[in-house]
């Protein structure tokens, strides 16, 4: 089943070809705040889950090309994400902070955006914005210290995302948490739909060009490891995104770009890049950079 937030916060369920309104289910509106209706309907899915089958169905909903798909979650508990998650990444990088190491960071929520929103690039010259190509992990249960043999039962589904990122030295928090640097969509496909979480193929291409393509089993930290590292700190509550960490071929995006990423059984979806006026400051002042090692 796949799950979206569309129009203003109406929260529905679609085949791929219609969206079927399953607001009242979770209580949620246009306009609803803050938006946690899709937060409840996660959490209650298991009790829910005949109700929504029987709607998509029996209901003729609406053409999915007819409405605006937002980001599935855009209030979760926690942003998590894992850095330096696969060794070609490292390389290129010449990283030694790999997530076995460093563990997770956070982002903001507030660079959560959708399927049909622009990725906005800062005012900040002198520096270059990358892409990041990375899979979103969706928390269906509250849940802490989970062992890695329990983590794919805490997690509600999956979803295409991308880490955009200000390519420095400066802490990794701020570089990564500008608005609109976290395109998560266009739905989330609930974890039934994945035959295999641990034999993921992802690509990402600008414009025509394939910059990335890995699979998950070549994860550092797999996607169970990376529950239960996270749930080992705080508790997961339903609706909190893990981000998997993004594999070799990084790159600059410019305005006028399309970004488009893919993953198996997941989805597949395409933002345009626009030049944006805010986002200056003092901290990324002195210009940087980018050398991919050798």
């Amino acid at each position: 089943m796949k799950f979206v937030r569309y129009d203003g916060g109406l929260v529905g369920i679609t085949d791929g070809r219609k969206v079927v309104d399953v607001s009242d289910l979770c209580q949620s509106s246009v306009g609803e705040w803050p938006p946690v209706g899709i937060n409840r309907l996660i959490r209650d899915y298991p009790v829910l889950r005949a109700e929504l089958s029987q709607r998509l169905l029996a209901q003729a909903g609406v053409p999915l090309e007819t409405v605006r798909l937002e980001t599935p979650v855009p209030w979760p508990n926690k942003l998590m994400a894992f850095p330096v998650n696969y060794h070609d990444h490292a390389k290129e990088m010449a990283s030694r902070g790999l997530a076995s190491v460093q563990g997770y960071f956070l982002k903001s929520n507030a660079s959560l955006i959708g399927a049909s929103d622009r990725i906005e690039l800062p005012d900040l010259p002198g520096r270059e914005i990358h892409h990041e190509c990375e899979i979103a992990l969706i928390i269906g249960k509250t849940c802490r210290q989970v062992s890695e043999a329990d983590a794919l039962d805490c997690i509600f589904g999956y979803a295409c995302l991308m880490d955009m990122t200000v390519r420095g030295k400066e802490e990794r928090v701020f570089r990564k948490s500008y608005d609109t640097f976290t395109p998560v969509g266009p739905w989330i496909v609930t974890a039934d739909e994945v035959p295999d979480p641990s034999n993921m193929d992802m690509k990402l291409w600008v414009n025509d060009e394939l910059r990335q393509q890995a699979n998950t089993r070549d994860l550092i930290v797999g996607i169970r490891e990376m529950v239960a590292v996270a749930s080992s700190a705080s508790t997961l509550y339903p609706g909190d995104i893990i981000a998997t960490g993004t594999p070799a071929g990084v790159g600059r995006v410019l305005p006028g770009d399309v970004v488009t990423i893919e993953v198996a059984n997941v989805g597949r979806m395409s933002l345009p890049v626009v030049q944006g006026s805010l986002g200056r400051n003092g901290v990324f002042e002195k210009p940087y950079e980018f050398v991919r090692a050798a």
